[in-house]
Formats: C-alpha cells, sequence, structure tokens
C-alpha cells in the first residue's frame, strides 16, 4: 500500500447513527490493529464478541453500563467531553460477549487486536489513570495513561494526549516499526501500528501531522517510504502505519487525541529522529497550561 496524505486520514462516516469512524487492518493496510468511535443515544444498546482479540473501550462522553460474563460494571463514564475530566475506561479479553447501555447520549471509542491470551476484564476509573507531563517549552504535554506499558493485556496500549495551542507533541519526532531488543531482551523500538483519533476543543478546529519515513525505517529502505502533513479536524483518526508522527496544535484550540496501539510488544518504546532530538536541551520549565485539569 502506498501511503498519501488522503489516504493516511480517515474522515467521520456520514450520518447520524452509531457509527462514527471506523478503522481495521484492510482499509490501514497493516496486521494488528482496529479502532472504531460510536455514539450512543439514551436507552441506546450495543453488543459486541470479542471472538479471537482483545478489546480497549475508552469513555469520550457520557455514561454507560456494561455488561458480561467476566464482570458487570454501572455507571462507566461520567464527563462530559473529553476536556472534561479525566477518563472511563474498559478492558475486554478474548472470547468474551459485551453489551452496553447508555445512561446518558455517550461517545466512546474502541481500540482492538487479535490475541492468543486470556487477561482478566477490568474497568479503569479515573483515580486509576496516572498522568504524565513530557516535553518542555512549547512542546509541553499532557498524557492520561488508561491501558499503558505494563498494563494486564496482551497487546493494546490506549493513551490519551491534550496538546495546547501553539504547541507541539510526539515531538521530537519518533518512529516504532521495527522490534528491537538489547543483549539482555529489553525492548529498545517495537513495531507498533497506531490511529490517532482527534477532538478539538471548538468545532472549527483543526491540528496538522506529518508522517514521514527516513533512511532509520523499513518501510523507505524497502523503496515505499512517505512524506505527509495531513489536516486533522474533529473525529478524524490518522494513521500511523510507519515512521516519525509530529502533531502541532494552532494557537487558541486544544487538541485531544486518543492513541490506540498493537504490534510485536505491549509498549511505547520508540526511536526519536536524530536530526531533531536536540531540541529537548533547549527546554527551559514547563508550559504552565498542562496540565489541562
Amino acid at each position: 500500500m502506498r501511503y498519501t496524505a488522503e489516504n493516511l486520514v480517515v474522515h467521520p462516516a456520514l450520518g447520524d447513527g452509531s457509527l462514527i469512524t471506523r478503522v481495521d487492518p484492510a482499509l490501514a493496510g497493516w496486521t494488528h490493529l482496529s479502532f472504531e468511535a460510536r455514539r450512543l443515544r439514551k436507552g441506546e444498546t450495543f453488543s459486541w464478541d470479542t471472538k479471537d482479540t482483545e478489546v480497549g473501550l475508552v469513555m469520550l462522553s457520557g455514561t454507560l453500563d456494561a455488561q458480561s460474563p467476566a464482570g458487570a460494571w454501572h455507571g462507566v463514564g461520567g464527563r462530559k467531553s473529553v476536556f472534561d475530566g479525566l477518563p472511563h475506561a474498559l478492558y475486554f479479553s478474548r472470547r468474551t460477549k459485551f453489551t452496553l447501555t447508555a445512561q446518558t447520549n455517550c461517545e466512546f471509542g474502541m481500540a482492538w487486536a487479535a490475541s492468543d491470551q486470556d487477561h482478566p476484564a477490568r474497568w479503569v476509573t479515573p483515580d486509576q489513570v496516572s498522568i504524565e507531563i513530557r516535553g518542555g517549552g512549547n512542546a509541553t504535554r499532557q498524557i492520561n495513561n488508561m491501558i499503558a506499558p505494563g498494563f494486564n493485556c496482551h497487546r493494546l496500549v490506549m493513551v490519551e494526549v491534550y496538546t495546547p495551542g501553539g504547541n507541539w507533541s510526539s515531538y521530537p519526532p519518533h518512529k516504532h516499526d521495527i522490534h528491537r531488543t538489547n543483549a539482555e531482551g529489553k525492548v529498545l523500538e517495537a513495531n507498533l501500528e497506531e490511529t490517532y483519533f482527534y477532538k478539538i476543543d471548538r468545532p472549527e478546529g483543526y491540528a496538522f501531522q506529518r508522517v514521514y519515513t527516513d533512511a532509520h525505517s523499513p518501510m523507505q529502505q524497502a523503496g515505499s517510504g512517505f512524506d505527509a502533513v495531513v489536516r486533522a479536524g474533529n473525529n478524524d483518526v490518522v494513521l500511523i502505519p510507519a515512521g516519525y508522527h509530529p502533531v502541532c496544535s494552532p494557537p487558541g484550540y486544544t487538541t485531544y487525541y486518543l492513541n490506540s496501539l498493537a504490534g510485536s510488544a505491549q509498549s511505547l518504546a520508540n526511536f526519536e529522529d536524530p536530526r531533531y532530538a536536540w531540541v529537548k536541551e533547549t527546554y527551559k520549565g514547563r508550559d504552565a497550561r498542562v496540565p489541562i485539569f
């Protein structure tokens, strides 16, 4: 598959049904990761069979109840929007059927990946979400860790990122498109597929994301490298099949994205573009607007 600015961004589905957007391996040209965002009106239900996949679900807004043979949870969620507090999340292992019932109008993002392992279902509440501040200067951003490295699952990683107006995130640019370990077996870089699901705090807002490969990327070494800049608005999904992928949030707008990843390890180990890593030495502090809440 040849990646371009046009096919690296998936726009919201048309119509007012429950599906907001969907990405699967056939569309993305990769192996492991699928992602959907959905909305439910109060009283509506949504049922899913994980089959031979594990599933992570992050509440974007509203509240629902979840029923499954692995457990039942009531009052999952509660924030008005992604800009109004920390998230709730659910994790379901393979071979699990679950049903969600909306207690209010709500939205959620759901990622899944093939798995041959069993792990316990789990409800992650806001008090269990760790907040991490990364970067410095105008590369300061907030990360909310829900299904982070070390979570009891097989492949999935899901985190939220907030980038204030005028700031950059996923910066210095990094990649994770080859699996490398050291002599002790520690993962130095994981081969991960990734989606960025965007929300902007005003409806006309947008962000820019560059996705590019270089000589350090196997895709470029194979002759299928690319360099694209995409404009991401509300409910857009940007695909990261390989390469580096920094984000810029325009002044006046706070950019949110939900990162979902799956691949060779349950890890965020990455490799920074050596041409830009020097910028970290110039940081003189962190943006006082972070954390957002």
